[in-house]
């Protein structure tokens, strides 16, 4: 009795008694899959990689079937390879092939594989040497589509996005889908849709989670909002490489005028960190090392390469940071005396030039080589709190009136609280603010505005010096940006070049500064309390000359302007000048500075 036999028995057996065939699942198992879903599923996973066998399979079979069926169309074969090869040569950006050398690619696989399925339609698939032309060519020209990088990176995001609802489902945005992406030098960034009730700050709370799911570097993985500002949307960016890695050198200054954007440094997508400082406020923010002087060298770099800008310094660390720098500022303090001079000269330019405007009917002063903005930048603007705390009142006027005039405040400081910032406006007033790393969550809010941190800008995980967050109204969202590198031989290079080129303070502000010098220099002859009078200096019937000889004898050591020995002795600017040469030919007087006179002798005439 065959096997057959006894199986057919033994069954008709298990029925008479009740029993029936079944098969038991459990809920938690799967069936295996058959061997033709295991290799069409690798199939296609591995399309991409398999590209060139198919093309090369396809080639064949076509050849075979249009041998036998239409062998006298080879020649229209040919005439079609040959304008498609044209076409993609040409017009291939049309079709995403970018890339000259992807257009030429393209053009050489339709030009050759065509010829050789023209030749196989007339002469057969095994006609010789066409089954060896098909292998080895195919193979030549599949090497530069295995190598090329730009399809490996897609295919590698294509499988993640793939995968997105389980990781979605794993990190608890379940219900979030993909609905576009773009793969560019860095990474990659996909836009996303978001399920019912959840928000950006869902995830943003989750992206560890995200760079885990992702396989991915700590710190990879950024999310912004999208263009359209949706709430149930959001834009992820993920770096296969840091492009901040290594320091980046400065190219040179990116604009010749106060009135264009300033390039501080590349963004994490290679465009430019560019933003407009013309009446508008700015603070530099970061701890000690984390690239905050490099920011400011990076501005100063281009801010004296601007033909229409004066500009003014604070460094009271005795100007180790912009000392570099002074051939090219005007007026640089290092001390707390001159800083509250500068502060107090500034604010007497913002007044003179705030009257010089009503006077003329115009609202704003547009900087140009003949009537530049001033730039003051206060490096370490807490040592001027502590040192200066009365000068604080002036650069809390110059924040709050500044704009209009092109009087521009930049301060820098390490943690710029109520208590550093002098107690006043000044910070409320910083329209541009440039946060390098930070040592606690907490100094985000300080540096870039209350709710910041929770919006995404995390400052405190910067983690290499010149790394930073801009935030200016035209740069609204958290993007990483990393500041040029200016070497010392670079400073020094920059500075002795443009310090040939530098515009001189204009005739209204230069004035105002000469008469608030020469109200304090009258305020002393005349005591504290009394009111400044030029008939206290000298009485008229002394004459115009002991009235000037008196006013050059209490000159302070910068000097006392030429206008104010005008107005002193009521005489004419020619008199006063010719006046002025006999006496420095006598050696009885000398010019210390651009139009500042005083009596080089403490004896009268």
């Amino acid at each position: 009795m065959s096997q057959a036999t006894k199986m057919r028995r033994h069954a008709r057996k298990m029925r008479r008694q009740g029993l029936q065939p079944m098969i038991v699942i459990n809920k938690d198992d799967q069936l295996p899959d058959i061997a033709a879903v295991l290799i069409g599923r690798f199939l296609w996973r591995y399309r991409s990689e398999l590209a060139p066998v198919y093309v090369v399979v396809t080639l064949a079979i076509g050849g075979a079937v249009l041998h036998m069926t239409h062998a006298q169309w080879w020649p229209y074969l040919l005439v079609v390879a040959t304008l498609a090869a044209w076409m993609l040569a040409m017009f291939g950006e049309r079709v995403g092939l970018s890339l000259r050398a992807e257009r030429f690619y393209a053009a050489a696989v339709a030009l050759g594989g065509g010829m050789w399925l023209a030749a196989a339609t007339g002469l057969g698939l095994t006609y010789a040497p066409l089954p060896q032309l098909l292998v080895g060519g195919g193979f030549v020209l599949a090497v530069p589509w295995w190598v090329h990088r730009r399809r490996r990176a897609k295919v590698r995001v294509e499988r993640q996005l793939a995968a997105w609802p389980e990781i979605a489902h794993s990190v608890g945005l379940s219900g979030s889908r993909v609905q576009s992406a773009v793969v560019d030098v860095w990474g990659w960034r996909a836009r996303f849709a978001l399920a019912r009730g959840q928000t950006i700050q869902d995830v943003i709370a989750k992206v560890p989670a995200i760079e885990s799911a992702l396989g991915t570097f700590r710190g990879a993985v950024r999310v912004h909002p999208t263009r359209d500002d949706k709430a149930n949307r959001f834009e992820l960016r993920v770096l296969d490489t840091d492009p901040h890695a290594d320091a980046i050198p400065w190219p040179g200054p990116s604009v010749t005028s106060i009135n264009e954007p300033i390039d501080l440094g590349p963004f994490e997508d290679a465009t430019s960190a560019r933003v407009l400082f013309l009446r508008r406020h700015g603070l530099f923010g970061g701890v000690a090392g984390s690239g905050k002087s490099g920011g400011l060298n990076v501005l100063m770099g281009n801010l004296t390469a601007c033909r229409d800008v004066v500009i003014w310094a604070v460094d009271l660390k005795r100007g180790m940071e912009l000392q570099p720098w002074a051939s090219c500022i005007d007026r640089l303090a290092t001390t707390p005396e001159q800083a509250r001079a500068l502060l107090r000269d500034a604010d007497a330019v913002l007044e003179a030039r705030a009257a010089w405007l009503a006077a003329r009917g115009r609202r704003v002063w547009e900087p140009t080589p003949e009537l530049p903005a001033l730039v003051i930048i206060i490096d370490e603007y807490a040592e001027l709190a502590d040192e200066a705390p009365d000068a604080t009142s002036d650069t809390d006027s110059i924040a709050r009136r500044g704009r209009a005039v092109a009087v521009t405040l930049i301060a820098a400081t390490q943690r710029p609280t109520q208590k550093a910032m002098g107690k006043g406006a000044v910070r409320s007033q910083m329209d541009v603010r440039v946060s390098f790393r930070v040592r606690e969550r907490k100094d985000v809010d300080l540096i870039l505005g209350q709710g910041m941190l929770a919006a995404g800008w995390h400052a405190h995980t910067l983690n290499a010096p010149g790394k930073f967050l801009l935030s200016a109204p035209e740069h609204d969202t958290p993007r990483r940006a990393r500041a040029y590198l200016l070497t010392d031989e670079a400073v020094a290079d920059a500075a002795h070049q443009h310090a040939t080129r530098r515009p001189a303070l204009d005739e209204v502000s230069q004035t105002a500064i000469e008469e608030a010098h020469a109200g304090v220099h009258l305020r002393a002859l005349n005591g504290p309390d009394d009111p400044p009078s030029v008939a206290d200096v000298g009485e008229p019937e002394n004459g115009p000359e002991t009235v000037l000889w008196e006013m050059l004898s209490g000159a302070p050591d910068e000097g006392i302007p030429v206008s104010h020995l005008i107005k002193a002795t009521g005489m004419s600017r020619p008199w006063i000048y010719q006046r002025l040469r006999e006496l420095a030919d006598d050696r009885r007087v000398t010019q210390v500075s651009r139009g500042r006179w005083r009596a080089a002798t403490e004896h009268a005439p």
